[in-house]
């Protein structure tokens, strides 16, 4: 499913978590190896003064972890990636 950044697209790969839109990663609360459920909270996003919570959308296993706390992402930015 592509994500669309500014005017062009890039493509998301199946089982990446992206972040959704600029901020700094506050917290991460799952490790490689965790197993998740879909919904289930991957890290704390705060962006704007606002804290979100970046969900898994699928179940499965959680292969890497592409971000560290206190780490600034981008939008369409990998998070993780769940197999």
């Amino acid at each position: 499913m592509p994500v669309r950044e500014g005017a062009r697209e890039v493509a998301v790969e199946e089982g990446v978590v992206t972040a959704p839109m600029p901020g700094l990663v506050v917290s991460l609360k799952v490790n490689v190896g965790d197993s998740v459920k879909a919904g289930d909270g991957l890290c704390i996003l705060e962006a704007m003064k606002m804290e979100n919570e970046i969900t898994a959308q699928k179940a499965g296993v959680v292969k890497e972890i592409r971000v560290s706390e206190g780490a600034s992402v981008k939008r369409g930015e990998p998070i993780a990636i769940i197999k």
